[in-house]
C-alpha cells in the first residue's frame, strides 16, 4: 500500500496548512482521540475539526521542536548513517481518506518514516531507559498505518 498525496505541502502558507489538517485525522489527533494526549482530549480534536476551536498559538515548547526538527534529523543521520529525507506533502490513507500524515522525513531506501522529537532534559533519565510517551506511539503507528511503513 502507499499514501496518496492530498497536497504538495512545500511553500504553502501555514494558515493553508492548517486548515488541510482539519480535514481529517493526523497522528496527533490520534492520540488524543485514544485518550493519550495530556494536553488534548478528542472532544478538543472534534471542536478544531469543525472549526468550534481556534487555533491555538504555539508554545516555547512547540516552537523549539519544529525548530530542531532538522537538527534531531541531522544527529539520527549521524548515530544510524542511514539517510532520511523530507516528503513536504500532507499525505493521505488510499481506502480511509480521513486518516492522514504529516510526516517529519522519510527514511531513504526503506520502507520507514522518522519521527523527530525533542523533550526536556528533566526526561533524561526516563527516555535513558528506552521509555518514550504513549502518544508518541500512537502517532506513529497512525503515519505507518497511512504510509504502509513497516517501522517509524
Amino acid at each position: 500500500m502507499t499514501a496518496q498525496v492530498l497536497a504538495k505541502t512545500l511553500g504553502m502558507q501555514r494558515d493553508e496548512w492548517l486548515e488541510l489538517r482539519r480535514q481529517g485525522i493526523g497522528g496527533s489527533d490520534a492520540a488524543a482521540i485514544v485518550g493519550l494526549d495530556r494536553y488534548r482530549s478528542a472532544f478538543d480534536v472534534y471542536a478544531d475539526k469543525i472549526g468550534l476551536k481556534e487555533e491555538q498559538p504555539d508554545n516555547e515548547a512547540m516552537r523549539q521542536g519544529r525548530d530542531l526538527e532538522d537538527y534531531v534529523a541531522q544527529r539520527f543521520m549521524e548515530a544510524t548513517g542511514k539517510k532520511v529525507r523530507r516528503r513536504n506533502a500532507m499525505l493521505q490513507h488510499p481506502e480511509y481518506p480521513f486518516m492522514n500524515a504529516n510526516i517529519d522525513r522519510w527514511v531513504v531506501g526503506e520502507n520507514a518514516g522518522f519521527e523527530a522529537k525533542t523533550t526536556s532534559v528533566l526526561n533524561r533519565a526516563k527516555f535513558s531507559q528506552g521509555e518514550f510517551p504513549p502518544n508518541y506511539y500512537v502517532q506513529c503507528v497512525h503515519y505507518m498505518a497511512v504510509t504502509g511503513a513497516e517501522r517509524w
